[in-house]
This record gives structure tokens, sequence and C-alpha cells, in this order.
């Protein structure tokens, strides 16, 4: 197959305007691309293949293409973008990670759209696509967002970080103006997960707090000492009350720095993540030690003939720290991997192209 047959299908069919109407209405054939540029009209191509599958991630597809014809890097679409401009507008981020073996980065960076967006206003814009959707949690998609603008912004020359578009805007204050809902929505969800969670933490709090005092068997008239001191499960009664005590209070805190947090943008890229992360950890922590420390009571009351009962007891103990793990795993996995583990999707994980 040659060049231009490869071109055609890469190019694929144009979209219809009022001449080809016109034309079909007369029986006549359709006017060729030259045709049409010499009466000073233009034909789209908005359908190509080439971008079809850069705005749909088809990282293989255009793996194949570029393996076979180099030069369709330096292709673009009616907007003057190309694959790669397409990739960051959609959030692309296998597509977008074959730039860094193109070795053309420093002169891609540099093409602009036809409304004079540079590759920073496009990362800057607020896409409401399927694929930021596919985030749990509006905190976690303005993060992914930021995340996106500073990988972009890495890449381009610094002088590009102060041109405007066609509209009079910087990058910067595109994306300020396009998140403005995300980030407010994202404030509203970052305090309202933080304040129910902070009512769980200061809720164990106050229970292992009091719990220190009133031990199990009581203490001793005479010396004050507990009763059961000497038991092994008292001391393990002890340390996990305390450890739980410490936990609660750590998420207690972190919690409280979400909820007197400024909320700038820059705050949802690493700042409040990690602070919620710690937080819902250190609540998951809290509880096991709580759970720990309220069966080993049982140990410490229940003996000989009644050795069964704590152990029935530790078993259904068991349940609340299942139930809290199954509810909040899925969040706190999702929080560690968009703040931990984001920054790579960007960079090609093995060569695809060469």
């Amino acid at each position: 197959m040659s060049k231009i047959e490869i071109e055609k299908i890469i190019r694929g069919p144009h979209d219809s305007g009022p001449e080809d109407k016109e034309e079909g209405k007369k029986g006549g054939p359709p006017r060729d691309e030259e045709t049409t540029s010499q009466v000073g009209s233009k034909r789209n191509y908005s359908s190509r293949v080439l971008f079809i599958a850069a705005e749909m991630g088809n990282t293989q597809f255009i793996v194949e293409l570029l393996r076979l014809y180099p030069d369709l890097i330096w292709k673009v679409n009616d907007n003057n973008q190309s694959i790669f401009h397409v990739a960051i507008s959609h959030r692309q981020e296998g597509v977008y990670s074959l730039f860094y073996e193109t070795g053309m980065m420093g002169l891609i960076t540099l093409i602009k759209d036809v409304n004079g967006n540079n590759m920073l206003h496009l990362a800057a814009m607020n896409i409401n696509n399927k694929r930021l959707q596919e985030i749990s949690g509006v905190a976690l998609q303005m993060q992914r967002e930021l995340l996106w603008y500073k990988e972009v912004e890495g890449i381009l020359p610094p002088s590009y970080l102060e041109k405007k578009n066609n509209a009079g805007l910087l990058p910067r204050e595109l994306f300020t103006k396009d998140h403005k809902d995300l980030m407010s929505a994202s404030e509203k969800w970052m305090k309202n997960t933080a304040s129910h969670c902070m009512v769980v933490s200061a809720l164990i709090a106050t229970i292992v707090f009091a719990a220190a005092f009133t031990v199990p068997g009581g203490y001793k008239q005479d010396t004050g000492v507990p009763v059961f001191l000497h038991r092994k499960a008292f001391i393990v009664f002890a340390i996990s009350d305390a450890i739980s005590l410490i936990f609660a209070i750590s998420s207690l805190l972190m919690f409280l720095y979400i909820l007197t947090s400024r909320y700038a943008e820059e705050d949802f890229l690493e700042s409040l993540p990690k602070k919620l992360m710690r937080g819902l950890a250190s609540l998951f922590l809290s509880i096991v030690a709580m759970m720990v420390a309220f069966s080993a009571s049982f140990f410490v009351l229940y003996h000989n003939n009644l050795i069964w009962v704590p152990y029935v007891i530790t078993t259904f103990a068991s349940l609340p720290v299942i139930l809290y793990a199954r509810h909040e795993h899925g969040l706190l996995i999702d929080v560690y991997n968009s703040t931990y583990r984001s920054k790579d999707i960007f960079k090609p994980k093995k060569p695809m192209l060469y």
C-alpha cells in the first residue's frame, strides 16, 4: 500500500459542507481537496483516524502507525493540534507517554492551536470527560488535573508559561477559571470527609481514655495497683489501649488540619491528600487497637472454665474492623495511588516506539 493511500485512510472522510451538498444535488462528482482550495474554501477532516485514536487512548494503534510512518508525529488536525495535544486535551496518559520517546519534544511543544492555546493551555482546561469521572472523589479529580498541569508545565519552555491565548488568558488563569466549580466541590468533599471521620476519632479517643482509668478487675484498695497487673492479657490490654489513644488523637489532628486548611489549588496536589491518607490510616489503626484492648479485657476477666467466652467475643470484635476496612479500604488505596503513584503514569514504563 502506498504512502498516499495510507494517508487517505488515516485522514478519513471529510466533513460534508454546503458545496458537497450542491454537487450531490446536481449529480456531479465531489470536488477534490485541491479544487476546493482553489475556490477559497478548505475541507475539514475532523474524523482522522490518527486523532480519533489519540482521543480514545488507543496507544497500540498509534505505536504501530508511528513505527511504519514516523513523520506522522508532525501531523496536525483541523485545530492545528498534534496527537500529543489531543492526548493532553483528553487526558490520555498512555498516548502522551510516547512523547518522551519521539526525541522531538522541544519542537512539538512550540505548536499552538487555532485558538492560540499551547500545550499548557490545553492541560489547564477542565475536560469533564469519563476519564476524570473514573477517579473516586472530586478532591482526587482535582489532584489529577493539577498533576497534568504540573507535568506539561515541566516540558514547556519557561517563556510559554506567560503566553496568552486568543482569549487573553495565561495558562494559570485559564486553569483557575475552568476549575472553579471543581475546586469548590473538592473543598466541600474534603471538609465533609474530614468532619465525619473526626467525630469517630473523637469518640474513640474518649472511650479508650476512660478505659485507661477503669481497668478490668479494678485496683487493690491498699496499694492502688491493678488487681491483674501481672497477667499477660492485662499487659496486652494496657498497651493496645494506649496505642489506640495515640492513633485516635493523631487522626483527630490530621482531620483538624484539613478543616483549617486554606484550600489553595496547590494544597490539593499533595498536602491535603497526604493528610487525609494519614488521618484515615491512623483512624483504622486506632479502631484495630481499640478492639484488641476490648478483647484482651475479657481474657483478663474470664479464665479457667470460661475461657471460651473471650474467644467468642474476640471473633465478634473483629467485625467492626472488617466493616471499616471494607468501607474505607478503597478510598485509602485510591488516595495512596493518586498521591504516590500517579506521577509515574506520564513516563513510559518500557520503550514502545523504538
